[in-house]
């Protein structure tokens, strides 16, 4: 009998964006931001009044004729009058542009409506978590939660009423995660969590603490209390997995089993091999 053996090999890390920015660009914004524009202000006239008077002696020496108190007394009293106008215009557009660059960030990254991450920003980052716990077998989970009955809550009470309890919801979740975990609005009224050093009975805590948050929580709006629940999906690592896609995949999986199950409640796939080779289904808690 000839047995053939498939081995996976994980996906190489997404390589980090290069920063086009000049190196000095960078270093002039990091120091402005950490002096404050007077201080900087300040740091940029004297250091040009002393570059001023030194290329006034320069000068002087080089054509051996001058009187460098009065070539000093000038360079220094031009530097001081013109420096401080000029100076505080170009600082004000490197401050500018840096806050520019900061907001445009966020945007890139964070979903304008919750303040979480957003989907590709999250693809990104966990795909490289996910290459690092699978080349060193750490383990990792991912959770995918979904509000129930969300298009009752926007027919009923209107989106608005939906965007704001999205937002608590996603707040709750937050509160419920170690800065490590990575969260994000993977689209629609869906999150997705990813918890890297975490086994699969601690995912399954922290799902289920998720819920419990949710189901507690509960919004005014119009003189009404507007309240929801949500159903997670669980997904260990496991190393048969050949990418991140297909953790996602048996955390929907998961997530399809918890709403089929009545909804409000925690859902995880099998995934210890028994002794057979077979696979046998992971005990999960319910809300029920």
């Amino acid at each position: 009998m000839v047995e053939w053996r498939v081995s996976v090999v994980a996906p190489p890390p997404t390589p980090l964006p290069v920063d086009p920015t000049p190196g000095w660009f960078r270093w002039l914004t990091r120091f402005v931001l950490r002096q404050g524009m007077l201080r900087a202000a300040l740091w940029l006239t004297l250091a040009v009044s002393v570059l001023a008077v030194a290329i006034a002696e320069l000068v002087i020496t080089l054509i051996g004729r001058g009187d460098r108190a009065i070539a000093a007394a000038s360079a220094s009293i031009c530097s001081l009058l013109l420096t401080p106008l000029f100076g505080s215009v170009m600082l004000r557009l490197v401050f500018e542009l840096e806050q520019a660059r900061q907001q445009l960030t966020v945007l890139a990254t964070h979903d304008d409506l919750t303040g979480v991450h957003n989907r590709r920003h999250f693809m990104t980052v966990v795909e490289r978590e996910w290459t690092r716990a699978r080349r060193y077998s750490t383990p990792a989970a991912l959770l995918l939660i979904d509000a129930d009955h969300f298009k009752r809550v926007n027919d009923t009470h209107g989106h608005l009423c939906g965007d704001e309890l999205l937002r608590q919801i996603a707040r709750a979740t937050g509160a419920s995660l170690r800065q490590a975990d990575v969260l994000a609005r993977f689209g629609g009224e869906e999150l997705i969590v990813f918890l890297p050093h975490t086994d699969p009975l601690g995912a399954l805590d922290v799902a289920e603490r998720i819920r419990e948050q949710v189901q507690g929580l509960r919004v005014a709006w119009q003189g009404q209390t507007v309240g929801t629940t949500v159903s997670i999906g669980v997904a260990p690592l496991r190393a048969e997995l050949p990418s991140l896609d297909w953790m996602i995949h048996e955390a929907d999986t998961a997530l399809y089993a918890a709403k089929a199950d009545g909804r409000n409640c925690v859902r995880t796939l099998p995934f210890e091999p028994n002794r057979n080779g077979d696979a046998f289904p992971v005990d999960t808690r319910s809300g029920e």
